[in-house]
């Protein structure tokens, strides 16, 4: 049973052009019949914020002292989740400036300070790891990794196996699910897209 308030949020989603279908080139390389684009959530304020409503409540029954946000797409989730908890925002920089303090990491923490990671999604495990690397080289430890969307194609899998725990808001599944009840996805396409993420975990 998919709750009201994921529901809702599955469709302003695919309302707001952040989940599109067609083909598309993955990081990986792959060809997707689905693409995520949760960067589109900058234009839209109210589901930005209400993105970062839902993964507050979730991010309550964690425990950490800061929230770490990865660069790009998910530094304004970040914010947004940061402004619902009144919690303080830390970031690994992309590429670590020459000039001034030179960090790696921005904002305020102390070394030994548990970090809760947070992304717009999850694919494969590899672009979490390179992101939490600057992360624990400061100090800062992480245990949990928080994610609007699990794209279940094996990442949650290989962070566990490095000791990492993630928790997903939304799976594909449940979003194609959602879009079929509500009329704006043929079941047959639904069915092919799984049929391409079981094969391509």
């Amino acid at each position: 049973m998919i709750e009201k308030q994921v529901r809702e949020l599955a469709l302003a989603l695919h309302e707001a052009g952040c989940v599109q279908f067609g083909q598309f080139k993955l990081k990986s390389g792959l060809l997707s019949p689905i693409y995520v684009d949760l960067r589109l959530l900058v234009a839209r304020p109210a589901l930005l914020r209400q993105v970062g409503d839902v993964l507050a409540a979730q991010a309550r029954s964690l425990q950490f002292d800061v929230l770490a946000a990865i660069p790009y797409a998910a530094l304004p989730i970040g914010v947004a989740v940061a402004l619902a908890l009144d919690a303080p925002l830390v970031y690994p920089r992309k590429e670590v400036k020459n000039y001034g303090a030179e960090r790696s990491v921005e904002g305020a923490f102390q070394s030994g300070q548990t970090a809760l990671l947070i992304d717009d999604l999850i694919t494969k495990g590899h672009s979490k790891l390179e992101a939490l690397a600057p992360l624990e080289a400061a100090g800062l430890k992480v245990k949990d990794i928080l994610v609007l969307i699990d794209r279940e194609q094996g990442g949650v899998e290989e962070l566990d196996a490095h000791g990492y725990t993630v928790h997903a808001v939304l799976t594909l599944a449940q979003i194609l699910d959602v879009l079929v009840e509500a009329g704006k996805l043929e079941p047959e396409r639904r069915d092919q897209i799984r049929q391409w993420l079981k094969e391509n975990r």
